[in-house]
């Protein structure tokens, strides 16, 4: 679960703060989201926006088993979103992200007589996704997202994340219902350490896992103005 706060001090500009618990970790995250530009007609035939996170890990490691410096527990975000309404009722939006791990896993190998130190993946990791938004009524859409890593690892390499779900508005409430295969609640931590496969796939040594492993996820957001 996860509980967050986002506030605008300024046109174009999201500041936000957030915690999330998953498997017995504390994740607080910083975030900020900026729209360069807006679209337009007969000027701007698309809106870029900007968005950005940094994270930090907060798992209890008293014996400096997971982190033997503090700056190992940061991790970030960067994301350029380019969006388009297409007409009243779609809306589409491709982003390309580059998520980012001070601390990354690894091994050590013996040679010889030389030790070798290997890493399981690398320090960053760049992703794109589509996202595609059809409302079905003035209070009612579905949504369907694909997020795909592209930067590849020695090994536990991520898997891609297909979503689809629905999107209910009030006056002041926006609500969402939807499966995918994310089950992390960071976008760096998912693009990084998905381990479920929306499709079969064949592991290193031949053995075939079957895809289509979702979970539901829920999302209520609250809107003030002041």
């Amino acid at each position: 679960m996860r509980l967050g706060f986002s506030y605008a001090p300024i046109n174009n500009l999201n500041l936000g703060f957030g915690a999330a618990r998953n498997s017995g970790n504390m994740l607080l995250d910083g975030s900020a989201k900026y729209a360069l530009l807006r679209q337009t007609k007969g000027k701007y035939p698309v809106s870029v926006t900007y968005y950005g996170n940094m994270a930090y890990g907060t798992k209890a490691d008293p014996d400096h088993f997971l982190y033997t410096y503090q700056t190992q527990r940061w991790s970030f975000f960067n994301q350029i979103i380019i969006a388009r309404k297409v007409s009243d009722n779609l809306s589409v939006q491709v982003s390309g992200s580059i998520s980012h791990q001070n601390s990354v896993p690894g091994f050590y190998a013996q040679k010889d007589t030389n030790t070798f130190v290997y890493k399981e993946q690398k320090f960053d990791l760049f992703a794109a996704s589509v996202c595609v938004r059809y409302r079905l009524t003035e209070v009612t859409s579905i949504i369907v997202d694909y997020d795909q890593p592209l930067t590849r690892f020695s090994t536990d390499n991520p898997h891609p994340n297909l979503a689809f779900g629905f999107e209910f508005n009030s006056s002041g409430h926006t609500f969402q219902l939807f499966a995918g295969n994310y089950t992390l609640l960071n976008p760096q931590q998912n693009g990084l350490y998905n381990t479920n496969n929306p499709f079969g796939f064949t592991q290193t040594g031949g053995t075939k896992v079957k895809g289509g492993q979702f979970v539901i996820g829920f999302n209520i957001t609250r809107l003030w103005n002041f």
